[in-house]
Order: structure tokens, then C-alpha cells, then sequence
């Protein structure tokens, strides 16, 4: 559907694709950092989103090792 959406530098977000295919396209602000890529785990009870699916996802292996939000590293 080509739809957008802006998430501030440093703003934590996820999603999940419930289609057999989907295309996700990230345009940032500035170059890739990979030293200063963060991630909490996706189904970290604290955080306490309801995913809308059945079963294991499948998840990339970063997502795989993420900490849960109360391990994070946290940068000012």
C-alpha cells in the first residue's frame, strides 16, 4: 500500500507482518551506525504488547538475543 511513517531517531518500534510477503523499506536520517544499534525483546512482559499471532514468529538474530527492556543499555 506504500504507506509511511516517521519514528523519531531513538524512538524504540517493531512490527509484525501477518502476509506471506511483505516489503519494509527504512529511510533514516543519517548513515547506518550499527555500534549504536539497540533492541529490547519483542515480547518483553513489561512492555506488554498483545501480538496479533499464533505460535513462534520468525525473528531475525539480532531480535533472537535481544535483552528484555530492563537489561537494556541505555545511551543519552
Amino acid at each position: 500500500n506504500h504507506y509511511m511513517l516517521w519514528v523519531p531517531p531513538g524512538f524504540g518500534h517493531g512490527f509484525v507482518v501477518l502476509s506471506e510477503r511483505a516489503d519494509v523499506l527504512y529511510k533514516t536520517t543519517a548513515l547506518y551506525a550499527p555500534q549504536w544499534d539497540r533492541g529490547v525483546r519483542w515480547n518483553d512482559p513489561e512492555i506488554g504488547i498483545e501480538w496479533p499471532i499464533e505460535g513462534e514468529p520468525q525473528l531475525s538474530g539480532k531480535d533472537q538475543i535481544a535483552p528484555l527492556l530492563k537489561d537494556a543499555e541505555v545511551y543519552a
